[in-house]
């Protein structure tokens, strides 16, 4: 016969709360692995030159974040974009 364990609500919040923690510990861990690249970085990775990187970012296309002089852009984002714009083969077989 199965064992039934009653659980009080003080345990159901501390459970919560200890769920909650280590929720945040995995959404800060991969904040903090996110890559930036630099523009011409970014030029390179999407072989493109740096009017049409001028360009999405005009546009509002692409994501960047500007610290002093420099605009970086993240590597995530980058990837979202590419996979939101690809274009699908039909499979001819």
């Amino acid at each position: 016969m199965a064992k039934i364990d009653i659980v009080s609500k003080n345990d159901f919040d501390e459970f919560k709360k200890e769920i909650m923690q280590e929720l945040k510990g995995v959404v800060e861990d991969k904040a903090r692995n996110v890559q930036w690249l630099k523009s011409s970085e970014t030029e390179s990775y999407l072989g493109i030159s740096s009017g049409t990187l001028k360009n999405l970012r005009n546009s509002r296309s692409i994501s960047f974040s500007k610290l002093g002089g420099t605009l970086y852009y993240n590597m995530n984002d980058i990837n979202k974009i590419l996979l939101a714009n690809m274009i699908h083969c039909e499979d001819e077989s």
